[in-house]
């Protein structure tokens, strides 16, 4: 199975998870392992490792030795999130940033108006940006042509689980820019769901509300392992072509005859 592409590094997973909303410190340490993702995502509004309230936390994602996503979360403007990303950068050590600004809280939609110009600066400071956008193609295309290689599209709104509310779009933007490593980020209900995503192409899902509001999230964790590696060996394998009319599995010509005397 191919890997997957984050800007240039190569991950044996497709499955990127987050660090928020588990039970306790040891729930999310055996779900993020469980689920063999080589991404974890995290947050400065939430746990700051400057802060002795956030310190077993830090200890606990260190230890993991994966490859950290901060982003921006709860972020509703330009200089908020910006700000935000400069200071996980410094703070994470890294250049990977996955931009989040929200447009109305509603729904938690991200502003496409606005995600595109937090983009731009971003990237023109030196970011690796993997932006959290809506399944709308246009935005998509203004975010690829700024430079991103990444992008983030939702299946649904943020913790709703609803799943793919649009495939068709989904598979438009897959289509329309074969050569951008695509994540699947939020709605994503039950290991079903991804599945789906990954059955159309796309490189990888993002989970967390799906894994931490589990009755048994280390269980869940694996199912979606399981879900999402299934899903991408599906794609590859390429699918048998839908039909209208049925058609015999066993074929009959030439096939033995057998009879009673």
């Amino acid at each position: 199975m191919s890997c997957l592409d984050i800007y240039g590094t190569k991950l044996d997973s497709r499955m990127l998870i987050g660090s928020a909303l588990y039970s306790s410190p040891r729930v999310m340490l055996e779900s993020i392992v469980a689920s063999g993702a080589q991404v974890v995502t995290l947050s400065l509004s939430r746990q700051n490792p400057g802060q002795m309230g956030g310190e077993s936390f830090w200890n606990i994602i260190r230890s993991l030795d994966l490859h950290l996503l901060p982003n921006t979360a709860g972020c509703h403007s330009i200089k908020e999130a910006v700000s935000m990303a400069q200071m996980s950068r410094e703070l994470f050590q890294t250049d990977w940033i996955k931009l989040e600004l929200v447009g109305d809280d509603f729904n938690l939609q991200p502003d496409p108006i606005d995600l595109v110009k937090a983009t731009e600066i971003l990237l023109n400071d030196g970011f690796k940006v993997l932006p959290y956008c809506t399944d709308d193609l246009v935005i998509a295309r203004h975010l690829v042509e700024l430079g991103c290689k990444v992008i983030m599209p939702w299946g649904s709104p943020i913790g709703t689980g609803k799943g793919l509310l649009n495939p068709y779009a989904l598979q438009a933007i897959r289509d329309r820019f074969p050569e951008v490593t695509m994540i699947i980020d939020s709605g994503i209900g039950v290991p079903s769901h991804a599945m789906q995503a990954m059955e159309l192409g796309v490189d990888g899902i993002l989970l967390n509300t799906a894994v931490a509001h589990a009755q048994h999230p280390q269980k869940m964790a694996q199912a979606f392992r399981g879900a999402i590696e299934a899903g991408r060996l599906a794609y590859e394998a390429g699918p048998m072509a839908e039909q209208y009319a049925a058609s015999a599995s066993t074929p009959t010509l030439d096939s033995p005859f057998w009879h009673q005397a």
